[in-house]
Order: structure tokens, then sequence, then C-alpha cells
């Protein structure tokens, strides 16, 4: 099942609750922020914090698999530069299995929805949003890299 689907990735993991719940925030913020903009998105984060609440684990290795799934059905992987991403295990561990699948890897700031030069937003015929994607762009660099202009 391939698509036009935005993979959201960014970092969660933390030992103080309260920064975990302050990601969770930013990543929904984030993907509503692109569903407005027409974008279809899918954010683990998003999607799992409220699981993870009944009893599961939180590190990146029990997610691994699962969030593998979700790599392989969408067509690009966007990282939210949060606080912590570059530091984050699961993050560039996503940033990694999407060169392995041939998927383009975007950095986006938070807030930012769009980046005309990917192929999912080029071919949508959504409203754009009223910001540019400031930083945004494709990511060729590799992972230990400073990736940012």
């Amino acid at each position: 099942m391939g698509g036009s689907v935005i993979y959201l990735a960014s970092p969660y993991s933390h030992p103080d609750p309260s920064v975990r719940e302050a990601r969770f925030q930013a990543a929904c913020s984030q993907a509503a922020e692109m569903l407005r903009c027409g974008i279809p998105v899918f954010s683990p984060i998003a999607h799992t914090h409220p699981i993870a609440a009944y009893g599961l684990p939180l590190e990146w290795a029990s997610w691994e698999k699962y969030d593998r799934v979700f790599l392989e059905m969408c067509s690009e992987v966007w990282i939210l530069m949060l606080d912590g991403w570059r530091e984050s295990k699961g993050v560039q561990a996503e940033m990694e299995l999407a060169r392995e699948l041939g998927k383009p890897v975007v950095l986006v700031e938070p807030g930012d929805a769009l980046n005309d030069q990917t192929p999912v937003a080029a071919s949508l015929s959504a409203p754009r949003a009223s910001r540019q994607a400031g930083r945004a762009g494709v990511v060729e660099a590799e992972v230990e890299d400073d990736p940012t202009p």
C-alpha cells in the first residue's frame, strides 16, 4: 500500500514526562497544520502516545517494527525539528530506514506544513499555507552531518 502520505517523525523519549507531553503536543499541532493544508500525514507520536499510556514501553526499540510498517506505506518522511531531534535514537533510525527504503527525507520547522520541493506537496492541489516552509528541504547528507543551511 503506497501512496502520497507523509510520515512525520519527531523526538519523543525523555525521562521527564512533561517533555514527552510537550513533544506529543507539538507533533499533534504539526499534523493538524498539515491536514489543514490538505497533506495526508501519519505521526507515530500523535498516534501512539495515548496508546502507550496503557502500559506499553516508550523506547524506540519497542516501536521500531511497528513504525517500519508505516514508513514502508508512506511516500516521504518529514523530520519535525523539535529540540532533541538530532539526538533522538528514534528519529535517526527513522531517517536511516527512510533512506534504505528510498524515501525522501525532509526537515521541517515546527509550524511549517508545506515544502513544494517534495513530491507529495508539489502534487497536491489543496490551498497552500500562508507561511513558507522556512528551512525545510530534502536532506541528502548522512545522519551524522549537519543538514541545516
